[in-house]
């Protein structure tokens, strides 16, 4: 019988382009530039998720692929083994190059949404979120932002619907 398997791959198919999607009412930003994201970001707040947990010092570096996507590297400091945990993603555009929408996967043909809802008109600072409200972060240029900043990430994050007394600010 064809129609199960039939049925079976669609239901995939609907579940996989659902994690690359943005959350309801968080558009992703438009007149994106890649040329000027690439490069390196320090995360200074994130919802907690099981691939970065117990991680400090984490940063995720962006840089150009020969197939036009984008390399991933995220590093992050892991105190308990006393080590540099690092993991490497590839990241492709859902929509066009304009917009800060991009699909990323760090296991094979998985991929999960990666939503810049915000980003800052000199690129220092950028808001992103996946396809639910259960993943934050403030990804900066620097290590270390103003507290003003800081106030109104978690102004916006509030108001946006994200849990923002889960937040962490791993330093």
């Amino acid at each position: 019988m064809k129609w199960p398997l039939t049925l079976s791959l669609v239901c995939l198919l609907t579940f996989l382009s659902g994690c690359t999607s943005a959350p309801k009412g968080i558009a992703p930003i438009e007149g994106f530039e890649l040329s000027r994201y690439l490069g390196t970001w320090h995360e200074i707040a994130r919802l907690d998720h099981g691939f970065e947990r117990g991680l400090s010092q984490v940063s995720a570096e962006y840089r150009l692929r020969d197939d036009g996507g984008v390399s991933v590297i995220n590093r992050g400091y892991s105190a308990a083994d006393k080590s540099w945990k690092v993991a490497e993603g590839k990241a492709y555009f859902v929509e066009s190059s304009d917009i800060g929408h991009l699909k990323v996967s760090f296991f094979g043909p998985f991929y999960g949404a990666y939503v810049i809802y915000r980003l800052d008109s000199d690129y220092q600072y950028a808001f992103v979120t996946s396809y639910n409200r259960d993943y934050l972060w403030l990804l900066a240029r620097s290590p270390e932002i103003d507290e003003s900043l800081k106030q109104d990430f978690m102004n916006q994050a509030k108001a946006l619907g994200f849990d923002t007394q889960a937040l962490i600010w791993p330093g």
